[in-house]
């Protein structure tokens, strides 16, 4: 699935995603931002009929975030960040208390316009006081490498069946080619060929569930010109070929497992 970029809160479950081989868990007391759109495996951990999953998707605006930081006075942070455009972090009481709050507004819609703009400021403000403030202030501030990688994620998204030249990739964010895979890496555990990649496969995934008439056609619709080299990539990434996986997962959605 694609992860984009928002703040996800758990209110009932736990969850996992796989960024390449890197392993991330949240569930009610950890939250998961994600501050670039991510390619990414993902599964529930905890679910049942009774308690089903639940979660909360804060779709996080940068201009609020770059408003909040100016008004607030902190300085901004070098545009030296490394890490990973995915994290999870301890969910604190003032944080959540906005959530809530939020929430509870679906109760009293003839509050929503009035408070909903007020409270979602609070919960800005309140994850620019968490531990991750950086990694926020550098998605929310100008034009800095995270900025610019997002940029190239946003392209290679919107053509990702098309042969990805990397000098043109690079040329088009402002970057050296160097530059852009170190920091593409950086952020996204993935080469942007590694990350078309993954798309490609994702993207195929969906069109087999949704009932496409073969794999080739799907390895060819998603930009593979060789059939058997996608079968073998599919089956990498997701354990089986792709005709059988797909049929797997069907079966799994009829008897209630989790999928992701």
């Amino acid at each position: 699935m694609l992860q984009e970029s928002a703040v996800y809160v758990v209110v009932q479950g736990r969850k996992q995603v796989m960024l390449g081989d890197e392993r991330y868990v949240y569930d009610r007391s950890r939250y998961l931002a994600v501050s670039v759109d991510l390619p990414v495996v993902g599964n529930v951990l905890e679910a049942s009929p009774d308690e089903p999953y639940l979660c909360l998707t804060l779709r996080v605006d940068p201009r609020e975030l770059a408003a909040l930081i100016v008004e607030t006075g902190r300085p901004a942070p070098r545009d030296d960040h490394d890490g990973r455009a995915l994290y999870v972090s301890p969910l604190q009481t003032p944080l959540l208390d906005g959530l809530l709050r939020l929430v509870r507004l679906l109760d009293a819609p003839e509050d929503i316009g009035v408070l909903a703009p007020l409270i979602l400021r609070e919960v800005n403000y309140r994850l620019l006081q968490s531990e991750q403030f950086g990694r926020l202030a550098q998605m929310a501030m100008g034009d800095g490498r995270l900025r610019r990688v997002s940029g190239a994620i946003a392209w290679i998204r919107d053509h990702f069946a098309e042969p990805l030249q990397i000098e043109a990739l690079a040329g088009r964010v402002h970057m050296s080619s160097s530059t852009l895979h170190h920091q593409f890496k950086a952020a996204t555990a993935m080469s942007p060929i590694q990350y078309q990649k993954r798309l490609r496969l994702l993207e195929a995934r969906r069109l087999l569930l949704s009932g496409a008439p073969s794999a080739d056609s799907v390895a060819y619709e998603v930009g593979y010109a060789s059939a058997s080299q996608f079968s073998r990539e599919y089956a990498r990434l997701f354990g089986q070929p792709p005709r059988r996986d797909a049929d797997r997962l069907r079966d799994a959605a009829v008897g209630g497992a989790a999928i992701g």
